[in-house]
């Protein structure tokens, strides 16, 4: 990686649909219940913001493998956002129909986090 910096993160389609992702995260959980404020709808919101913030860190650092770090990060706070999101359906926080838009996002993105990991592994420096 030889560029990189705010522009070079904004180009990322991972990055733009991490933040597509948060927003939708934030919608959904708005209508969760106050007591939950401080647990399932703080957590997943963490979680989710925790994807595009560290994809722009890794590379940002500007190097493959600090890149694909922090893209292993990401991935991992996907996976804990698609368990928090599973609960607030179990515990009926969400109506089926709000996370059935929210699901394919974010299976989509965990499978591009994973292409965007082996990429950054493989490919010279």
């Amino acid at each position: 990686m030889t560029e990189s910096g705010p522009t070079t993160v904004r180009r990322l389609e991972i990055w733009q649909e991490g933040m597509a992702l948060v927003e939708a995260v934030y919608r959904v959980s708005a209508s969760w219940p106050r007591r939950e404020v401080y647990g399932l709808t703080s957590q997943a919101r963490r979680a989710a913001v925790s994807i595009p913030t560290n994809i722009a860190e890794g590379v940002g650092r500007g190097s493959k493998p600090e890149a694909a770090r922090f893209a292993r990060i990401a991935l991992a706070s996907a996976d804990e956002l698609h368990t928090l999101l599973e609960l607030s359906s179990r515990l009926d926080f969400s109506p089926p129909d709000a996370l059935a838009d929210v699901f394919p996002v974010l299976d989509r993105l965990t499978r591009r986090l994973s292409r965007f990991i082996q990429y950054q592994e493989t490919s010279s420096s």
